[in-house]
């Protein structure tokens, strides 16, 4: 796993696409702060991480389109599956690089709330902390829903369409309820299973164990059914 962790950490620098990811959310993020932070002497960052809630899930796509859509355009599959390694190694370490790149821009936030403690204001900790696990636990789920359709498909652009489409699946299932409001039962199942309505509970400050349990649930899910396919792949 260390291997493959470390060849698609490196992978990320050697091609644009790292460098972009990082780039835009280092800049988006920054007009957030210096918009709702800055120019508003404000010490809450909650805002900023709201706003970059649809920046995760659409810059995240870009990042796990090609882990094993390009293994396959490439024909370099096959020579990964007969590697000293599991598959459930080579998924996590595709995994676990990609979820790492993305802790790296997000990681930028932390300097916000620093820039701010330096500063006259002092920043509410529990609620960046909250705000940080809520968006690192949702960037986490979709790093996972990406390398499972990455599996499925050899073209990235459907890669990234597939990961985006499931993402917001998962981020607006609670808008079903909303349309079938007079069926109570429908609408606790949809807010049990939306996104929005779990990361809302952080951008709250409020860290419950279930939605935590949630979201690394769903993430071990996609890396199992990822494994599922690789295997099934390899025996044909």
């Amino acid at each position: 796993m260390g291997a493959v962790f470390r060849r698609e950490l490196r992978s990320f620098f050697t091609n644009p696409i790292g460098y972009v990811v990082l780039a835009v959310m280092f800049c988006i993020s920054g007009y957030f702060f210096f918009y709702y932070n800055l120019s508003a002497n404000s010490a809450d960052l909650t805002t900023v991480y709201v706003k970059l809630f649809s920046v995760v899930m659409l810059a995240i796509p870009f990042l796990t389109m090609r882990l094993f859509s390009e293994e396959k355009r490439q024909k370099s599959d096959q020579a990964l599956f007969t590697a000293p390694v599991s598959l459930t190694g080579i998924v996590m370490g595709k995994f676990l690089a990609t979820f790492l790149l993305f802790i790296i821009g997000l990681s930028i936030t932390l300097v916000y709330a620093v820039v701010i403690a330096f500063g006259k204001a002092i920043p509410d900790w529990t609620m960046i902390i909250s705000n940080y696990i809520g968006l690192a636990l949702v960037g986490g789920l979709i790093v996972a829903i990406g390398v499972f359709v990455s599996a499925l498909t050899e073209s990235q652009v459907i890669a990234a369409v597939g990961t985006l489409a499931v993402s917001m699946a998962l981020m607006s299932v609670n808008m079903l309820g909303e349309l079938f409001a007079k069926f109570r039962w429908i609408s606790e199942m949809t807010d049990f299973l939306s996104v929005s309505v779990r990361y809302s509970d952080f951008a709250l400050g409020l860290i419950y164990y279930d939605n935590i349990f949630f979201f690394l649930s769903l993430q071990v899910l996609f890396v199992f059914l990822t494994v599922r396919v690789l295997d099934k792949k390899r025996w044909n």
